[in-house]
């Protein structure tokens, strides 16, 4: 196992409207890891960044306004898989020798203009073959691939509304989350459809907000077990419905030294509830689907995102991919207030982003043990 290690997490609380600029979200979220690391900026010799809105700037352009002075520092334009990326990198870094103490930070503010303006811009793929049809954002092609997931596996609404049935109770107890309000199958059901069979409440909200980590290398803290990455894998152009995690489930559960059965809570990427359930059985935690949603998690109780996921905490941008970190982590410290999860020692965690087209590119997985 790694000598780094996870000293502190932070999220700047989410917000549907904010008046704070993406840099200042940004800027907040770092002092407050920093601050609960016990650290100052002049302590901090490594920098990583992944936000869609700081544009002009970039990552030297933040820790230049923060007054950082760097050995290391990186930049990750992946959208959720971009928080996973930069905890590798950082803690090999650390491992090398090239930072002592690292601060990970990803956060946007997206008004609705800008959200439009990166929906329509995304990549060649979205600005060339799918803004002309037209076709605004990932929700249709999410539907599509709901649609075929659920006919794969005879699902129905009911069952896909498990997931931000069961997220939503957990963000009740979590005052950070932006939608807190008791959610039930009636409200599900009966909420607008955004684009067949997805309705309003499958569908991540947008909010502004930024989420931090920092690392030493002095032992301490919530250590990385195992971390896996697969970015546009084999087959994946079939159907949509396998991600890159298939092909490195193995590799994970071999490194990490345990198995599904033995993480204590998962914080799963949750654009869409559908690509929660795939990436779960990539991984062999719900290798049937329908069990899993009724059985494992609405009547067990099992922890799947307990800050509600974003599905009800929101999705801050490119924070979405660091989101499930800070929650792990935090649980992992036994700093989870009203939703800890009792005796958390072990969490998964997966990222998941980039839609080309039908389907995300990029996809990657870490497990993670609690630590002093």
């Amino acid at each position: 196992m790694s000598a780094a290690g996870i000293v502190a997490a932070y999220e700047e609380p989410y917000a549907r409207r904010s008046s704070r600029t993406t840099e200042q979200l940004l800027t907040a979220a770092v002092l407050g890891a920093l601050d609960a690391a016990g650290l100052r900026p002049a302590d901090v010799d490594g920098l990583g960044v992944a936000s869609f809105s700081l544009a002009p700037d970039h990552a030297i352009d933040l820790a230049w306004r923060l007054g950082l002075r760097l050995d290391w520092i990186m930049q990750d334009p992946h959208g959720g898989a971009s928080g996973i990326n930069l905890l590798q990198h950082a803690v090999r870094a650390i491992e090398a020798g090239d930072a002592r103490v690292v601060v990970l930070v990803a956060g946007d503010h997206l008004d609705r203009a800008a959200f439009a303006r990166l929906t329509a811009t995304y990549n060649r793929a979205t600005a060339e073959s799918l803004t002309p049809l037209p076709l605004r954002g990932p929700n249709a092609l999410f539907a599509l691939l709901t649609q075929r997931h659920a006919a794969a596996h005879g699902l129905t609404d009911t069952d896909y509304a498990q997931i931000p049935l069961a997220q939503r109770r957990w963000a009740a107890r979590n005052p950070g989350a932006v939608y807190r309000a008791p959610l039930s199958l009636a409200d599900y059901l009966d909420a607008p459809v955004v684009a067949a069979p997805l309705r309003r409440f499958d569908c991540v909200p947008v909010v502004a907000g930024a989420d931090a980590l920092v690392l030493t290398g002095d032992g301490r803290g919530v250590r990385v077990r195992a971390s896996v990455s697969r970015h546009n894998p084999d087959g994946q152009e079939g159907d949509g419905l396998v991600t890159g995690l298939a092909q490195v489930a193995d590799r994970l559960w071999d490194a990490a030294g345990a198995g599904p059965d033995d993480v204590d809570l998962a914080c799963v990427y949750d654009d869409y509830p559908v690509m929660v359930l795939v990436q779960l059985a990539d991984l062999g935690c719900a290798p049937d689907p329908h069990a899993f949603l009724h059985a494992r998690l609405a009547r067990d109780g099992w922890p799947l995102n307990p800050s509600g996921g974003q599905l009800s905490a929101g999705q801050a941008g490119a924070a979405g991919g660091m989101h499930g970190l800070v929650e792990a982590v935090l649980q992992l410290s036994g700093r989870a207030g009203e939703r800890q999860v009792d005796r958390a020692r072990l969490a998964l965690v997966t990222g998941y982003g980039m839609v080309l087209y039908r389907y995300g590119a990029c996809a990657n997985a870490v497990v993670l043990e609690g630590g002093a």
